[in-house]
């Protein structure tokens, strides 16, 4: 019938639903990897053994827990992270999948992202990932170079690496692979050379991260003895601005400060959370941000516990691992919702704002403030949305830091 509502049809581009309750995403924590990677500060661990079996009941186990506090709400996107999730059994990815169809209401088109490693890629496990209900895998190949792949720490050659992308293409059409930049020593013509044999790929989407020294990882000691320099701040905004023109040219803007994709090809799953919609987490140091998906509700943070053995105790008895669940006040919202909300292109908007807070995002700052960063050339407002300029986006740190001293609480809230 013409004009007639679908399912998929109720939810705005913006990603309200248009009856009201907010679609929701679900994050699926795998804590496994063959190795830890220097760089890496995500909660992984290597183990010679795991039983599948119990993951498997324990991951619905939980699922069946939580779920019931956001409601029966459309289920938008499903994310299979880590670690290392490639490593995981087909039959468990299935069973949770499962799970989810019978707790939530699916979109018809529904994203569900496996992350997979080059070495963890097998032709005949990529068949069983996608009869398991895969739709997008994101594979970690993070250089196009030996020499860096042997300095961040990775078991996998170039050439390996290709390869597996091959096997992943035979069985999905919708693929994103990761990389790695402003390493030790790297320059504008090395960089851009690598994203010209990327670009060569046909890639519909690619995340391109800045090599950052975390604390908790190995390379913090090593960079602080100074076994390794990296690309001093000039340098590496350097690089940045040619990604950003490079990929730009060749149809790939950006449309987070660190992934590019094209038209149609955005991660919905990653969306969920800049546009600082409900997400629920599952498995060990999953987080969510959650509520009953009503404009204006109050949102909760929740925290899974991070230890893999503490997790599997706790499940088992209590159904769940849970060791953060507290209300987040709504100043704090505000902030949450900037620092997400900017990193995208499309910014604050009015209809993600009026969802959350009941007032447009111009309301929530002082003109003067605003007015400020637009004639720096750091932000632009289109009638009632706020969205960082790319000169805003390559020092956003800055911008948001400044536009949070001078929020204003929404009223009634």
């Amino acid at each position: 019938m013409a004009g007639q509502l679908t399912a998929d049809s109720m939810v705005d581009p913006r990603g309200t639903d248009l009856l009201g309750s907010d679609p929701i995403g679900l994050y699926v924590h795998w804590p496994f990897c063959r190795a830890k990677c220097p760089y890496c500060d995500f909660n992984s661990h290597v183990s010679d053994s795991v039983d599948h079996e119990l993951w498997r009941d324990l991951l619905v186990r939980e699922l069946e827990t939580l779920a019931p506090r956001v409601g029966r709400r459309r289920l938008i996107s499903i994310f299979f992270g880590g670690g290392t999730p490639s490593l995981m059994e087909p039959e468990t990815v299935a069973a949770v999948i499962e799970a989810a169809r019978r707790l939530f209401t699916f979109n018809n088109d529904i994203e569900i992202t496996l992350e997979a490693n080059p070495t963890s890629v097998e032709a005949a496990k990529m068949a069983a990932f996608h009869n398991a209900g895969i739709t997008r895998v994101s594979l970690g190949i993070q250089a196009l170079d030996d020499a860096a792949l042997k300095f961040l720490g990775r078991e996998h050659t170039a050439a390996e690496a290709l390869s597996a992308l091959d096997s992943v293409r035979a069985h999905f059409e919708n693929v994103s692979f990761d990389l790695i930049y402003a390493r030790p020593g790297q320059d504008i013509a090395s960089w851009t050379g690598e994203l010209s044999r990327a670009l060569a790929l046909a890639p519909t989407h690619l995340s391109l991260y800045q090599l950052t020294i975390e604390p908790t990882t190995p390379f913090y000691a090593r960079h602080a003895r100074g076994d390794f320099a990296l690309p001093d701040d000039d340098a590496a905004a350097d690089l940045y601005e040619a990604t950003q023109e490079i990929l730009g040219a060749a149809g790939l803007p950006a449309y987070e400060v660190s992934n590019h994709a094209r038209a149609g090809h955005a991660c919905r799953h990653n969306l969920v959370y800049w546009r600082y919609q409900d997400y629920l987490g599952i498995g060990p140091g999953a987080h969510g941000r959650v509520s009953d998906g009503a404009p204006g509700a109050a949102k909760t943070a929740a925290r899974i516990h991070r230890a893999p053995k503490i997790w599997l105790e706790r499940v088992a008895r209590d159904g769940h691992a849970l060791v953060d669940d507290a209300p987040i006040p709504v100043d704090e919202m505000l902030v949450e919702a900037v620092l997400m909300g900017l990193r995208i292109d499309e910014g604050l908007t009015e209809t993600r704002f009026r969802h959350l807070f009941a007032a447009p995002p111009t309301d929530l700052f002082p003109p003067d403030v605003l007015d400020t960063l637009v004639s720096a050339g750091f932000l632009a407002v289109d009638g009632s949305d706020i969205r960082a300029t790319p000169a805003g986006r390559a020092r956003l740190d800055a911008v948001t830091a400044h536009l949070l001293h001078h929020t204003v609480v929404p009223a009634g809230r």
